[in-house]
């Protein structure tokens, strides 16, 4: 048998990448313990009284080639971990961790294997499913000034847009504890999540005491799905839009993504009209 020099420890076998993945586990692990930053820990039931921004997003995708138990159960690991993450408070300094907030997925909590995503294939996973909250998350603090100091992105077409094209829909990864999400709080002023869902969706707030004198929106430019060596994929520019909140002005523009997704679904559901010739 020849060994390939180009293939990775973790790509040999299954074995192999479980073991890649207990060792950079325990180098997060290290890296927070002897690290300086300072995590968020503080959960509160009261609610700050300004709302900075809010998101939404459905629990369920449906569609072809969607397995509906893991979606399922995908609402069930995002139920479970809102509440780790419902009330937290970030106050100026702080830096927020999806995985020091929500902690490690584990059968004994309840989850129940999702999508999670592993050498560019959909597969079942405990705790999968996540990737859906902490998009939702990053939607959040990209409408605030806050400032996002981990962001690891994933196939941003996993599934059909359901209605209109929301930028972010899908794509923020995480997988403990390596892959996170973090932001710190730059501002001077206390900061707080609230996460929660009803029968159908998962929602998001970010409050604060007071309003920040900008408000912000995303934008994106050249949407559109196209063929690159036999496979379909969603490319785009997502911009974050600065405008002052008294003149209402744009005051700046930011490139905070240059989207470049594998499309993970039935190629036939792709919008024709949404398709770009294939380049030369």
């Amino acid at each position: 048998m020849l060994w390939n020099k180009d293939k990775l420890f973790c790509d040999i076998n299954p074995t192999c990448y479980a073991i890649s993945e207990q060792k950079e586990i325990c180098r997060r692990h290290i890296q927070d313990f002897l690290g300086k930053e300072k995590f968020s820990s503080l959960r509160i039931r009261k609610k700050l009284p300004v709302v900075v921004s809010s998101q939404s997003s459905h629990l369920i995708k449906r569609g072809k080639g969607i397995d509906p138990t893991l979606q399922i159960n995908k609402a069930v690991n995002i139920r479970l971990a809102c509440k780790q993450i419902n009330g937290m408070i970030i106050r100026p300094g702080e830096t927020f961790s999806f995985w020091h907030t929500v902690g490690k997925t584990t059968k004994r909590k309840g989850y129940r294997d999702g999508r999670v995503i592993i050498a560019n294939k959909l597969i079942p996973g405990i705790g999968g499913g996540l990737c859906n909250l902490s998009n939702t998350l990053h939607r959040l603090i990209l409408h605030s000034p806050l400032e996002v100091t981990e962001f690891h992105s994933h196939s941003d077409a996993l599934a059909p847009d359901e209605g209109e094209r929301v930028p972010f829909s899908s794509g923020t990864s995480v997988s403990y504890n390596y892959i996170d999400y973090r932001f710190r709080n730059n501002t001077d002023q206390d900061v707080q999540l609230l996460m929660w869902c009803d029968k159908d969706n998962l929602y998001g707030e970010l409050r604060t005491l007071k309003e920040f004198p900008q408000r912000y929106e995303l934008s994106e430019e050249g949407h559109c799905f196209r063929m690159e060596e036999g496979k379909y994929y969603r490319v785009s520019k997502i911009y974050k839009n600065i405008i002052d909140r008294s003149t209402g002005e744009k005051i700046g523009k930011e490139l905070v993504l240059d989207n470049h997704s594998e499309v993970m679904y039935d190629y036939d559901l792709i919008p024709e009209e949404l398709i770009a010739p294939a380049k030369n």
